[in-house]
């Protein structure tokens, strides 16, 4: 209840600097989430700004997609998508395991024109390439679904770790 009240009364520079990150690199989600307090909890936080995430237009969500760092390979990451990787050991591929990665987000990139998209946490890298070889097989809208429920996993992730560490 105590970060409840601290929460309802952060400015909104201090709220986005907690919350920005939570969807890859879109502080506009926090931004609006900002503007619907006050928080009645912790979930009507975590509901809003999945709501945000949800009913916006698919190309904001393609926008998002491809702020999305490629799984192994790229070397700008967020302090999140640095822990979430290292959990999942990708920053320990072999170079077969690191060439596969290089040509699975070449092929999925051009097959749907955003990068492939998975919450690691609680996989390794071997769970990560079957899901890769698997998902690289569907259709634009298969795809896009997933993609997206993806992404909110991820965020869902975050939240919760932001929400417990406070």
């Amino acid at each position: 209840m105590k970060f409840m009240k601290k929460l309802n009364s952060l400015s909104e520079s201090e709220f986005v600097s907690i919350f920005g990150s939570v969807f890859e690199k879109s502080d506009w989600i926090a931004n609006e989430a900002f503007r619907l307090k006050p928080f009645k909890n912790e979930e009507d936080l975590v509901n809003k700004m999945t709501n945000i995430y949800e009913n916006c237009s698919d190309e904001k969500i393609l926008k998002i997609f491809n702020l999305h760092p490629k799984l192994a390979i790229e070397k700008k990451l967020t302090n999140f998508s640095s822990k979430e990787q290292t959990g999942a050991e990708l920053d320990k591929c072999t170079k077969d395991e690191l060439l596969e990665f290089e040509n699975l987000n070449l092929e999925y990139e051009k097959k749907f024109k955003f990068p492939f998209i998975i919450s690691v946490k609680g996989k390794n890298k071997n769970n990560i390439l079957i899901n890769f070889r698997e998902r690289i097989q569907n259709d634009y809208t298969t795809e896009f679904v997933e993609a997206k429920s993806q992404v909110k996993m991820i965020a869902l992730f975050r939240l919760n770790e932001i929400l417990n560490n406070n």
